[in-house]
């Protein structure tokens, strides 16, 4: 038995197809529900704008919205809505007037009927391929009782079934929000969420409920309105995303860093160097980021904490033109408001450096920047495992930094992520000899071996530089360590000559 084709309509809206498996199944009534100002009318004006691109016959109907303010929403995201019959549906005149209100009938029967009828007329008038039916609450409201009302929504659909027409009803979910009439009867239903945290702006997420016969990408999506239409981040599945590459060894601008390191970071996988603030955990990600570019790479880097023009400064200071490498194009940098931008947006921009740019080195500094995008620890966890997941599949490889609670001593992180990368450099401020220095040594590497001494580093101008293993101190990553050594054990760092 040979399967039949399906032919599908394509919404219109980015990344909302993906998440629907390819688009509403055309000839099907579609349920879009969602309370005031989630974007209903704009995805379905995306939808209907899609379809008149491809040529075919398009109908709003409006019951809820006049047709200047249908023009004037286009207006704001500079869309023409030619192609488009837009038929604003209002109340006739002879119910509007007292004389010829009737007495012996009630006046919702006369106004659910009419109501009907006119929706008929224009379907006859245009013929379309593709409907919009806004809002199902006005036909809620006349209907007044939910079997009228299940009835009128099944004599809809089945004249809309017989003309082979793709449906797609709004329901702003004002009359009655625990009433699931629609859901059982239309093909598929997406309903459209606003979240609103305690600071910031509104989150907007999508979820389809229903599908019938089509496997679709479940879970919550986020999505944003922009001027221009909907745009939506169909939530990141690293097991989609398999590719074969070279798991090779990179490199660092430094033999000592390399050497601590085991000989180098291996592609397709990720770092995480976590410390107190000001130990130099972006100036050290910045050395690979140099490596890469030097290697003929491109690399991408996320900065969620620091003024751009402050990092630029800092790395010059290191050697590293930042500047240079992005006018080049071989570096992206973008500067992340976390408080402006949702985690599967960030997840997308994250994708489109490596898929569209070719990034194979991507940094993201830091942690406690991108967890304020969180609505809670949970979800980090879980966001940040499918990234660096979907990176190693990839062949990029991810360095991620976290600054820890507090200077010396006992510190904590504010998440605990070490458990998801695959190397762990630890970075550490030590009091010695009337000096604060700064120590490094690698706790983890899944793909290697490495040194477990502790090494004293500095940065300068000319780059990193690591003394010899502390092999005459105990309790350095305590912050305060006992001399424990003789006088033949290799001694601190000099100051470099002026």
């Amino acid at each position: 038995m040979t399967q039949r084709s399906i032919e599908l309509a394509l919404t219109g809206v980015e990344g909302l197809d993906d998440i629907l498996a390819g688009g509403l199944t055309r000839g099907r009534v579609f349920l879009l529900e969602g309370s005031p100002g989630t974007g209903k009318t704009t995805i379905a004006t995306q939808f209907l704008m899609e379809g008149a691109a491809k040529g075919e016959r398009c109908l709003y109907v409006t019951l809820s919205e006049t047709e200047d303010e249908m023009r004037d929403s286009a207006d704001s995201h500079g869309w023409n809505l030619g192609g488009i019959d837009l038929f604003e549906l209002v109340p006739p005149e002879s119910l509007l007037d007292d004389e010829q209100q009737q007495s012996l009938l009630y006046s919702s029967d006369l106004e659910l009927g009419e109501t009907t009828r006119r929706i008929f007329e224009a379907f006859a008038r245009v013929k379309p391929d593709r409907v919009v039916l806004d809002s199902l609450s006005e036909i809620r409201l006349l209907a007044q009782s939910s079997l009228r009302y299940r009835r009128q929504i099944l004599a809809l659909k089945h004249f809309f079934s017989t003309q082979k027409a793709t449906v797609l009803m709004l329901d702003d979910l004002t009359a009655d929000v625990a009433d699931k009439t629609v859901h059982s009867v239309a093909h598929g239903v997406v309903r459209l969420e606003e979240l609103s945290p305690e600071y910031g702006p509104e989150r907007r997420r999508m979820r389809v409920i229903k599908y019938r016969g089509r496997r679709f990408r479940g879970g919550f999506h986020d999505f944003v309105i922009d001027t221009g239409g909907v745009r939506a981040f169909p939530r990141l599945v690293s097991s989609e995303h398999k590719t074969d590459f070279v798991r090779d060894v990179l490199k660092s601008d430094s033999e000592e860093l390399d050497a601590l390191l085991g000989g180098g970071v291996e592609r397709g996988s990720s770092v995480l160097v976590l410390g107190p603030a000001g130990t130099g955990k972006s100036l050290l990600v910045l050395t690979f980021v140099a490596a890469a570019i030097a290697r003929g790479e491109r690399a991408a880097m996320f900065v969620f904490d620091e003024e751009m023009g402050l990092l630029f400064n800092r790395a010059k200071g290191l050697g590293i033109d930042m500047q240079k490498m992005v006018d080049t194009g071989n570096l992206i940098i973008e500067q992340v408001d976390a408080a402006e931008l949702s985690p599967g947006e960030f997840s997308q921009r994250v994708r489109n450096c490596v898929e569209r740019h070719k990034a194979r080195t991507i940094i993201i500094d830091s942690l406690n920047g991108y967890q304020a995008a969180m609505p809670e620890e949970n979800a980090l966890i879980l966001h940040m495992h499918e990234l660096l997941q979907y990176l190693n599949r990839q062949g990029a490889t991810t360095f991620l930094t976290v600054a820890q609670h507090g200077l010396v001593g006992d510190m904590k992180a504010p998440v605990d992520v070490t458990y998801l990368a695959d190397t762990v450099v630890l970075l550490r401020y030590f009091e010695a000899q009337g000096r604060v220095r700064r120590a490094m040594s690698i706790i983890k590497k899944r793909t290697g071996r490495h040194e477990d001494t502790i090494r004293e580093f500095r940065i300068g101008d000319y780059g990193i530089r690591l003394g010899e293993p502390l092999a005459g101190f105990q309790g350095v990553l305590r912050g305060v360590p006992n001399f424990v050594g003789t006088a033949g054990s290799p001694a601190l760092l000099e100051d470099e000559a002026t």
